[in-house]
Order: C-alpha cells, then sequence, then structure tokens
C-alpha cells in the first residue's frame, strides 16, 4: 500500500468545452469529498492560467445540489483555455501549488491537457515536491490514443446524427429547389465527428441522408467526389454530403484555400473553416447543382438537450476513477475508457501513461471507411452506437400512393 498522502485537491478544465465535460467535474468534486486524505477541493479558473494567477476558489463550499447539477449542464464551468506551458511558468505553478498545500492535481482535457499535465507530474518530481497528477480525457473530437473514446463524442455524434437527419429531410422536401446540401462538422485531423453523420439514416437506409461522407483520413479527389455527387442526385434529385471542416486535397492541402487563416493558438492548432462554402461553389459551377451549406461551429459540442446518457455516465466515472487512483498511490497516468462489448454494451476503465497520450493522436482506422473514400463501413457503426444513447426519435416516412392522373 502507497504511504498516505494528505493535501488539497485541484482540478482544472481545459480546451474545447463539451456537453459532459462538467460531469467529469462532478466526477472529480463528489469523490475527493469521500476521502480523509483531502482536505479542501480547489477549482482553477480557466484551466492552468487559473493557477498562474492564482485565481482559484473552493470547490467545497459550492451546494451539494450545484454539483449534482454539473452532470447535465454543458460547456465548462469553471471557464478553459488554451495555454503551452513555458520554462517560466514552472516556478510560479509550484510556488502556488506550495501555497495552498495542493498534493493532488486534476485536469480534464485531451492530448494538449495530457502534455500540461505530465509537465507538471514532471516537475514536482524533479524538485521533490510530492504530487498526484492525473489526466481525465475529454475531447468531442475522439482523437485521444489508448482509449476507445472520449467523454463528450457520444453526445456530439447524437447531435451530428439528429443535425444531419433533419436537414436530410429538410433537403429532400425542397429539392427541387436546393439541389445539394453540404454539412461541415468539426474536426481537424480526424473524421470521428463527421463520421458520426451515418448514425442519421433512417432505418438505415442509404438513400436517407446522409448519402455521402468526406473525412480527413481519405484524401478527396474532386472528380471522384463530383461524380459521387452526380449520381446520388440522378438517382434521387438531391444529394446531402457531410463534410469534415479538415478534409483534404490531393495534394494533402486543406480542401479550402482559406481554412486555417483566422487564428491560431499556442499549441500550433489552425482555426479551420470554408470547406463547405468551398465545395459548394465547385458543385454549382462544374455540375451546374444549387448548392449550399450548413455550418454547426461550436454549437454542436455544447447542447444540454443532444447530452447522450451513456457519455454523462462515463465522464462522471472517469473525473472519479481519477481521484480515486490518486489517492491509492498512481500519478502521471490518465484514465481511459476499455470497451468490453459492443451488444450488449459493456466498458470499464484503465490507464494510459499521460506522456504517451500527449504525443498521440488515434484518426479512423481503415476498417471504419470504405474503400471508395465517401462513407463509412458497418463495423464504424457498431462501435458509435452505443455511445450516443437511445436511439433517435422515430419519424414517418410516407409510402406515397399515387393517384391515378386524369387530367
Amino acid at each position: 500500500m502507497p504511504d498516505t498522502l494528505k493535501g488539497n485537491l485541484i482540478v482544472g478544465q481545459s480546451g474545447g468545452p463539451t456537453a459532459v465535460i462538467n460531469a467529469s467535474l462532478a466526477g472529480v468534486v463528489q469523490e475527493a469529498l469521500k476521502h480523509s486524505e483531502i482536505g479542501s477541493v480547489y477549482g482553477m479558473l480557466h484551466g492552468i492560467e487559473g493557477v498562474l494567477k492564482e485565481e482559484l476558489i473552493d470547490l467545497g463550499k459550492e451546494s451539494p445540489d450545484t454539483i449534482e447539477l454539473l452532470k447535465q449542464t454543458p460547456s465548462a464551468a469553471l471557464g478553459s483555455c488554451r495555454h503551452k506551458l513555458t520554462d517560466k511558468d514552472y516556478d510560479r505553478i509550484l510556488t502556488v501549488l506550495k501555497a495552498h498545500g495542493i498534493r493532488y492535481f486534476m485536469y480534464i482535457g485531451g492530448n494538449d491537457s495530457a502534455d500540461t499535465t505530465a509537465r507538471i507530474s514532471r516537475l514536482a518530481q524533479e524538485t521533490g515536491y510530492e504530487l498526484r497528477a492525473m489526466g481525465i480525457p475529454k475531447t468531442i473530437d475522439n482523437d485521444l490514443a489508448f482509449t476507445d473514446h472520449c467523454p463528450g463524442y457520444g453526445s456530439v455524434a447524437r447531435f451530428v446524427a439528429e443535425a444531419v437527419r433533419g436537414a436530410g429531410l429538410d433537403t429532400e422536401a425542397i429539392g427541387v429547389v436546393d439541389t445539394v446540401k453540404v454539412i461541415e462538422m468539426m474536426g481537424r485531423n480526424a473524421g470521428w465527428i463527421t463520421a458520426a453523420a451515418a448514425l442519421a439514416r433512417i432505418d438505415g437506409d442509404p438513400d436517407t441522408a446522409p448519402h455521402l461522407i468526406y473525412v480527413p483520413e481519405r484524401r478527396i479527389v474532386m472528380d471522384k467526389l463530383l461524380d459521387d455527387v452526380q449520381k446520388v442526385y440522378d438517382r434521387l434529385g438531391y444529394c446531402v454530403i457531410a463534410l469534415c471542416e479538415g478534409a483534404r486535397g490531393e495534394d494533402g492541402d486543406l480542401l479550402s484555400a482559406t481554412g486555417g487563416a483566422l487564428y491560431t493558438d499556442s499549441f500550433g492548432h489552425k482555426q479551420l473553416g470554408g470547406a463547405a462554402d468551398y465545395l459548394c461553389r465547385v458543385i454549382a459551377d462544374r455540375l451546374k447543382l444549387k448548392a449550399r451549406f450548413d455550418k454547426p461551429g461550436t454549437i454542436q459540442r455544447m447542447m444540454q438537450s443532444q447530452q447522450s446518457p451513456v457519455d454523462v455516465e462515463e465522464a462522471y466515472t472517469v473525473g472519479a476513477t481519477a481521484v480515486q487512483k490518486a489517492v491509492a498511490g498512481t500519478s502521471g497516468y490518465m484514465v481511459t475508457l476499455v470497451r468490453q462489448s459492443n451488444d450488449p454494451y459493456r466498458w470499464t476503465t484503465g490507464l494510459a501513461r499521460l506522456e504517451d497520450v500527449a504525443n498521440a493522436e488515434r484518426l479512423m482506422p481503415d476498417e471504419f471507411l470504405n474503400a471508395e473514400g465517401n462513407n463509412v463501413t458497418q463495423a464504424f457503426l457498431d462501435y458509435a452506437r452505443p455511445l450516443i444513447g437511445p436511439p433517435l426519435p422515430p419519424v414517418a416516412r410516407l409510402k406515397k400512393y399515387m393517384v391515378a392522373k386524369k387530367a
């Protein structure tokens, strides 16, 4: 058994907010309050910047009802950040941790957050300050390695499925006016969010939206894409396309020349956008079909009504588990989700070294994408479907029994 470590705990949130990141926060707080080894439970405002600025709040003073309500509250209650640590930050961080008697450090986030937590864990070891640091996974992009999937993904996948189903019905109804609809999803290098659009298909019917899916893992050959669109249009009279904002052409460049030109954060990540607009212009110019696009943007990651109950439970559990593992002596790891079976869906938790997580990215595997590069496979549907919770609400499909023409 490890030596008992007594001290205060601090928790922060980093990166893009999600529909369930606060469930992980609730898991940390509620679990921490159960352990006598942990004194006060602090929250850092706006991630690690809250430590640097010594802007901390006492989460133990919040009402239990408020902490419980975090489970169904989207966005990041503590505030988030995208701050890459520099050498000059380390002394300040250590000074603040020591001043507040912090011995447990919990950070909820993705790859960059894993990097931050790993650095702080290493800093504590090198300076002889006893600290247990744990990473708690979060990202709608679902691109963290060493975990089956990421908390946040199930809810954004549910949002995308419902949004694309609605857009598909809309386009089908008014296809004679708006013939092609392109829906642009978030995703820099990985197409997990865009792929979830396939869950929109009504009863799995490939003639319901989306008809085509394009992700960064498959380079787009524009002539082939236009041929794909034309074939769907010839068959149905309209076409709905799910397109990842990080989609790339044959040359490896972003599909849109304007993509990534807006803003670059401290980790070097470019803000993407413009792929759907570009594709609509190409379709209109080359195929002479009217095309328009929808772009949910950041709204897709924080819709309370689209929270997947599976996602909420998993997000809460990884938060609570991080505390349990830290109290038991673990440090320098991220809690992972381990799938045990698809049907029925069963899962448990595991651990991965923070340094491994920080330096890896999980793209969609080949078996999840079809050979043509314009759709997903049944293997992906089997993987993603359990994560969104209950099936999407049913919709009616008229048989459209035609009346014989008499006039």
